[in-house]
């Protein structure tokens, strides 16, 4: 039954992980393209990323509760319910991606004063402003992806995420590079082939919805469902909002991490985005379990069926064990070989490389505590893990990861044990709480 449940969790998963690997492989690219003109503009990317990466995290975790409802919805066959909870959550989260995106804008001067390279910053400050307005379009369009994963339909933005790696890749071989008489710009033109490539999936995937006849039942009723209720917001804000929490603490944990490496030096912290984005890209595999065991779990919660949630919640476990430890031997493995993707210089390869091995020590409760929490949400409970996971980063990890990295004099290699000991941490009571709540 479990190794059944375990197939159904992966078919559904396994176009989630296709475009959640396809956006990591496109940042990835932006990141091996700049590299590849100085570490200096490698580092002024990883500072932008680091610095973004909380609030964008938090506007992700907001789009996270039209999924969890539109599924719970569907889950009764109430396709009336269905369509008042994706025009709400759709309002909702263009709120908030114009509020994100607006701050990040306007607040960029703060890069002046983390302590960073001064030439690193001089770099930074004008591609944060260019990454901060393509927030607007990325969310956007992550809200209408949440809206078809939660019904099941997830090819079609498989479909467009992968559309928009060769496009994004070939943008930044104009832009980046200054090929066919396009002005050479360097680490900007990074920053305008990720706004353009996210602009165009955006509107390619509201077309669909709008017009294709998959989705016909849902646009139909818009006359009537099309509203805005407070009661309705209040409800996805239920989820959004300790969804936006987790995720915004982790991803807070790794950025200001991050930000902590960037005072010990360029080269410290090229190493720790090398190390950082091969591990993200791992975890995007996590997080689509997580996604796609989150929905089976909210539609069997829309019917009542427990047998059912602990079922889909017990072999999706079993399955995140797996992919942990296959990742921790392949970062093993290719410890040596990985950094060679991102940068040539020697001091860099040679940290990041120890670093991959940090890395593979947490493969797997990074795997399994994105899993406990996508399942504890399926099941709208949200509280109490959120506290779970501000003890794991914020009392546990990032203390303990300082401590070691300045007053043991360890560096990035003594944050990296910090992080390893808050994913540990995290992992064991996600899982404890679900399965004491399924029992």
């Amino acid at each position: 039954m479990l190794r059944k449940e375990a197939s159904n969790t992966l078919r559904l998963a396994f176009p989630i992980i296709i475009g959640e690997l396809a956006q990591m492989a496109l940042h990835i690219i932006d990141t091996a393209m700049v590299g590849a003109i100085s570490y200096k503009q490698l580092a002024a990317a990883s500072l932008v990323i680091n610095s973004l990466n909380i609030p964008f995290v938090i506007g992700i975790g907001m789009t996270i509760s039209v999924s969890q409802m539109v599924s719970m919805a569907h889950g009764r066959r109430d396709s009336q319910l269905v369509s008042h909870y994706f025009f709400n959550g759709f309002i909702l989260c263009t709120i908030t991606a114009i509020l994100i995106s607006a701050l990040l804008v306007s607040g960029r001067s703060v890069l002046y004063h983390l302590k960073q390279d001064p030439e690193v910053v001089e770099l930074a400050v004008p591609f944060m402003k260019l990454m901060g307005m393509s927030i607007v379009p990325m969310l956007l369009f992550m809200t209408l992806k949440q809206f078809t994963d939660g019904l099941e339909f997830t090819k079609t933005a498989m479909v467009l995420s992968l559309c928009a790696l060769p496009l994004n890749t070939f943008l930044n071989w104009l832009l980046i590079y200054g090929n066919w008489g396009f002005p050479r710009l360097e680490l900007l033109g990074a920053g305008w082939a990720t706004l353009i490539s996210r602009t165009i999936i955006f509107i390619v995937l509201a077309t669909v919805i709008l017009w294709h006849p998959t989705f016909r039942r849902y646009v139909a009723v818009r006359k009537s469902q099309w509203v805005l209720r407070r009661k309705t917001i209040r409800d996805l804000l239920h989820i959004g909002i300790p969804s936006s929490l987790q995720i915004g603490m982790e991803a807070g944990a790794f950025a200001v991490s991050g930000i902590i490496i960037g005072t010990i030096g360029a080269v410290a912290q090229a190493s720790h985005q090398i190390a950082l984005s091969c591990a993200s890209f791992t975890f995007m595999v996590s997080m689509g379990l997580a996604q796609a065991g989150s929905i089976r779990v909210s539609n069997a919660f829309g019917r009542g069926d427990w047998p059912k949630i602990g079922e889909i919640g017990k072999s999706t476990l079993i399955t995140a064990l797996i992919y942990g430890a296959i990742c921790a031997a392949g970062f093993t493995i290719f410890r040596d070989q990985l950094p060679l993707l991102f940068n040539k210089d020697n001091n860099v390869i040679l940290l990041a490389s120890t670093l991959l091995l940090f890395a593979a020590v947490f493969q797997v409760s990074d795997s399994t505590q994105a899993i406990g929490a996508g399942l504890l949400r399926g099941i709208k409970d949200v509280r109490r893990p959120t506290i779970l996971v501000a003890v794991a980063y914020w009392v546990i990890g990032l203390p303990l990861g300082y401590l070691l990295a300045f007053s043991f004099d360890l560096g990035a290699q003594g944050m990296w044990i910090g992080l390893i000991a808050g994913l540990s941490f995290a992992s064991f009571f996600l899982i404890t709480r679900f399965l004491k709540m399924t029992r």
